[in-house]
């Protein structure tokens, strides 16, 4: 009687709607009230600290939004970025949500939740640098964010893991790859001179946008994208139905709304689809 009666309360729970379901089959269980999100810490405008020593920026309201849609606050943590992606997390984490690129390397460590928005990749270059072709960057010096898609592009070893994407074409073949421990540090020795420390950067549209709003003599090489990549938030490896249920508020997201009013109130255009 008593497996009877074990198994008629959890076929009720399922009818309910998972209700009554053990908290370990959708998710963490230490903090049914709080959100634990990695997240970066230096990357503008997707995550950074204010003048007010807060984290803001475009992943940090779309984390927010999918934590409010669990009924829950989000707690941010800033690891490094090789910690984020790779995996193992020990409840550390219930999600990730700093801009991750779904790589097939990755996949093997984490879970992909769901593409929330894309960031077309950029060479910046000092806007006194002779240079109009990628081409013409061959054998320069290049920065990039260390761990990154950046390094990965620069090093002809990118492999993106998602559908209906065009394998990647590299154009650029440097002399030097000089890498960095966050984004904004390679434009930042940009922006002394062209070839006083790099010659160009490799960097999301996005971010290199933002800086050149913010002052820096830096321009985006003529002739188009790198690449174009899609983000995901990221989860730990098995936790299937938690996977599932962080997909499903990523979909209504896009579908309100939600992604292409963040994304424009950061970046200035709706980079959601």
């Amino acid at each position: 009687m008593r497996e009877v009666a074990a198994g008629l309360l959890l076929a009720l729970a399922i009818l309910a709607g998972g209700a009554f379901l053990p908290a370990r089959s959708v998710g963490p269980v230490a903090s049914p009230d709080v959100l634990k999100v990695a997240t970066n810490g230096s990357w503008r405008p997707q995550s950074y600290l204010d003048d007010h020593n807060q984290l803001v920026g475009f992943d940090i309201d779309v984390a927010r939004e999918i934590a409010r849609r669990l009924g829950r606050t989000a707690k941010f943590d800033t690891p490094d970025f090789a910690t984020m992606t790779g995996g193992h997390w020990h409840g550390r984490w219930d999600i990730a949500v700093g801009s991750v690129t779904p790589t097939r390397a990755r996949a093997q460590v984490v879970d992909f939740a769901g593409i929330y928005y894309y960031s077309p990749y950029v060479l910046a270059v000092h806007r006194d640098s002779a240079a109009a072709t990628f081409e013409a960057l061959n054998g320069k010096t290049v920065g990039v964010e260390t761990g990154t898609t950046s390094e990965d592009y620069i090093r002809h070893r990118l492999r993106i893991d998602a559908p209906d994407m065009a394998p990647v074409q590299y154009r650029v073949t440097p002399g030097t790859v000089r890498t960095y421990a966050d984004s904004t540090m390679p434009l930042d020795d940009l922006r002394l001179g062209d070839g006083v420390r790099l010659d160009a950067v490799v960097a999301p549209e996005q971010t290199v946008l933002g800086a050149i709003k913010g002052g820096y003599p830096i321009k985006i090489m003529p002739g188009g994208y790198a690449f174009r990549e899609p983000l995901t938030v990221v989860t730990d490896k098995g936790r299937p139905l938690w996977t599932a249920r962080i997909r499903g508020i990523i979909g209504e997201m896009k579908a309100d709304g939600t992604l292409a009013t963040l994304t424009t109130k950061w970046y200035g255009r709706d980079y959601s689809h």
